[in-house]
């Protein structure tokens, strides 16, 4: 007895196969048409040598003629001129010709249905031919012409051959249901009956296309699948490809609603310990099998299907022959990263020794790289890093723009994550700002503006100007904030995108209240001669801070809307921290003159409020506020205005409300606090 299970098995295995082999064998015979028509192609085709050929009694010139008419299909070309011609070969008794005539009409019977109408009886009796091509070509036909007066017609001839003995002619009869219940919704009743007996199919052939008409017609209705869910997992391994791809999602989805979820616990030895169903169990044996499938969509779907039902000890074999996938082609990998991203934002642990074979190749689509880099980003912890760090570094110089902009977000994600590695990235980051590709030199800086914003412990406002300390995570320990915006303010003429211009600026006048104010000395060395230069210091402001605005304001009337808009708050956030200053006061005067004439009205309207506000504090500002808005006085009524304004003796404040120093630097710095809806804007060049 215990002998006889193995042969058995053997057995059973050995019927399958051959009946597989069978039915692959009948398929591939009845789509045999004989002769090769490729010389068809390179034929001139004449329009009456072909209707004389169609309504000629030799068979033989008949052939030919359709035969020129499906190469003339093959090359797109619209040939339903002919309709009527072909359609009275339909009962030819040369079974060439009929099949010909059948390819012909499958073409253009939707196009053409009144005339397909009169050949309906002849389709009804090839439904009974002896050749199941024939018989299966007849209802394809039948139910592919769209008259609604014949849906009765068509769930008869589906009825009849749901039980026909060839599963070729089964598989069309399946096909034929969602067809025929899109044409008449009145026949739904019987032709559930119909589907319902199908899902009793056992031909590995022809259980995917049944499965298909089920996901069609009633793809909520998973409880008729009760009865044949163990057949169906068994049949898995033989069926079809594109059928095993079918039958794994529809068993997905019911193992989903009617089968119970792994569970996972610990014993009291503290072992780890899973409990799986065993219905689910026969699934994951049924699949895993199909791993080594060619077809890369069956490979996917069982993926899919142990990580959403399998439990955690089985999710690590799904990733082998998706990391195979990767080298087959680039449309597959398009979609298997996708798939991987997945995997590797859940379980970063099951990809992380896999890193290499995730690297971006030249040959891969923009879409394919920027989805790797995503990947490599979740990947990424101490013992990768360096390496990682090294191909970022490389991928910033690829061709397309988004894939470096994307190379330089994840060295700053390297930076916030590891703060082991922050020294590195900063500086990679900092000489990256240089580059020519404004692409990459923009995104340099505006991770750089990131990594000093993003995340804070502690904010103190800079109104207070004499102690400002900002502690950044990861960065406090190698550089502080300051010590990053001074670099950038350095190197601003190296800065050309207007974006990242716009940045620097803003970050700027964000930190350019100084911490000590007193005059500071530096030290230059030539030829080995120290010298001491003093370097006058406005009070308030780090001394890096006007030289900025000053080489701003040089180029301000060729520079961008947004760099422009930066330009005019770094000039009122530095005259609001030091309004005393001579230096800041001629370059404000300056920089809101040209302003007051530029062409951009946002421009100007910027221009006109800030120079409004800071009139408090600094009054030569109101000889350009008040003649910015009257510009229509008279120059002599104007220069009065102007002369009582600059020595005091008008109350120029009569009737308005005076802001202090503090309140105005609350409002350049800080702004309006965002609402919990609003959420804080991501650009600070859309800001003051």
């Amino acid at each position: 007895m215990a002998a006889a299970s193995p042969l058995g098995s053997f057995s059973e295995n050995a019927t399958r196969l051959g009946m597989r082999i069978q039915e692959t064998l009948t398929e591939r015979i009845t789509r045999d048409f004989g002769s090769s028509t490729t010389a068809l192609f390179d034929t001139e085709d004449k329009t009456t040598d072909i209707r004389k050929r169609l309504d000629s009694t030799n068979d033989k010139e008949k052939i030919d003629a359709l035969r020129r008419l499906i190469a003339m299909i093959s090359k797109g070309r619209n040939v339903s001129e002919f309709f009527a011609q072909v359609v009275k070969n339909v009962a030819s008794h040369n079974l060439e010709v009929r099949k010909l005539v059948y390819i012909y009409i499958l073409r253009y019977a939707e196009s053409e249905p009144d005339l397909a109408l009169l050949s309906v009886n002849t389709f009804q009796r090839d439904l009974t031919d002896s050749n199941p091509l024939i018989r299966s070509m007849a209802l394809r036909v039948l139910s592919g012409i769209r008259v609604a007066v014949i849906g009765s017609i068509v769930t008869l001839a589906i009825k009849k051959c749901s039980a026909d003995v060839s599963p070729y002619v089964r598989k069309t009869a399946a096909l034929a249901i969602p067809k025929c219940l899109s044409l008449d919704d009145g026949q739904r009743r019987e032709l559930m009956t119909i589907l319902v007996n199908f899902l009793n199919e056992r031909s590995p052939l022809t259980i995917g296309t049944v499965l298909v008409a089920f996901n069609s017609v009633c793809s909520d209705r998973l409880d008729l699948l009760h009865p044949h869910y163990r057949r169906l997992c068994r049949l898995l391994p033989d069926a079809d490809e594109w059928g095993q791809i079918t039958i794994v999602n529809v068993l997905v989805r019911y193992a989903r609603r009617m089968l119970p979820k792994p569970l996972v616990f610990q014993d009291h030895n503290g072992a780890t310990v899973e409990r799986i169903d065993s219905d689910l169990q026969l699934l994951f044996r049924s699949a895993e099998s199909l791993f080594f499938s060619r077809n890369p969509a069956v490979v996917l779907a069982v993926s899919r299907a142990l990580y959403y039902l399998g439990p955690p000890s089985d999710t690590p074999k799904i990733v082998p022959p998706l990391l195979k996938l990767l080298r087959t082609s680039t449309e597959i990998e398009r979609v298997v990263v996708e798939e991987l991203y997945i995997i590797a934002r859940a379980s970063p642990e099951l990809l992380s020794s896999h890193y290499s074979r995730l690297f971006l190749r030249s040959s891969d689509l923009p879409s394919t790289k920027l989805a790797k880099l995503r990947i490599l980003v979740k990947l990424m912890k101490s013992e990768n890093a360096s390496a990682l760090l090294g191909e970022f570094t490389e991928y910033v110089h690829d061709r397309d723009d988004s894939v470096a902009a994307a190379a330089v977000d994840a060295i700053g994600t390297c930076a916030r994550l590891l703060p082991e590695y922050t020294s590195r990235c900063i500086d990679i980051l900092i000489r990256l700002m240089k580059d020519g590709i404004d692409a990459v030199g923009s995104s340099a800086v505006r991770v750089l503006k990131d990594l000093v914003q993003s995340n804070r412990r502690e904010t103190v406002p800079h109104a207070a100007a004499t102690a400002a300390v900002v502690a950044v995570e990861g960065i406090a320990s190698v550089q502080t904030p300051a010590e990053i915006v001074a670099s950038l303010a350095h190197q601003f003429d190296d800065v050309r995108h207007p974006r990242a211009k716009a940045c620097v600026l803003w970050l700027v006048g964000q930190y350019a209240a100084a911490s000590i104010s007193t005059t500071a000395t530096t030290a230059t060395a030539k030829d080995g001669v120290q010298a001491q230069a003093q370097i006058q210091v406005v009070p308030g402001v780090e001394n890096w801070a006007p030289d900025v605005l000053r080489r701003a304001v040089k180029s301000f009337a060729h520079d961008d809307k947004a760099v422009k808009l930066q330009t005019l708050t770094l000039t009122a956030k530095l005259l609001s921290l030091s309004p005393e200053s001579e230096i800041l006061g001629k370059l404000s005067l300056y920089c809101f003159s040209l302003a007051r004439y530029d062409q951009s009205y946002d421009v100007r309207d910027r221009g006109r409020l800030l120079c409004t506000l800071l009139a408090d504090i600094c009054p030569k500002l109101k000889t350009v506020s008040s003649s910015g808005n009257n510009n229509h006085q008279n120059p002599i009524q104007e220069q009065e205005w102007n002369e009582e304004t600059t020595d005091g003796g008008g109350d120029s404040s009569r009737g308005m409300i005076t802001l202090r120093k503090e309140q105005i630097q609350m409002i350049l710095f800080q702004g309006k606090e965002p609402s919990e809806e609003e959420p804080d804007p991501v650009d600070p060049t859309m800001t003051l």
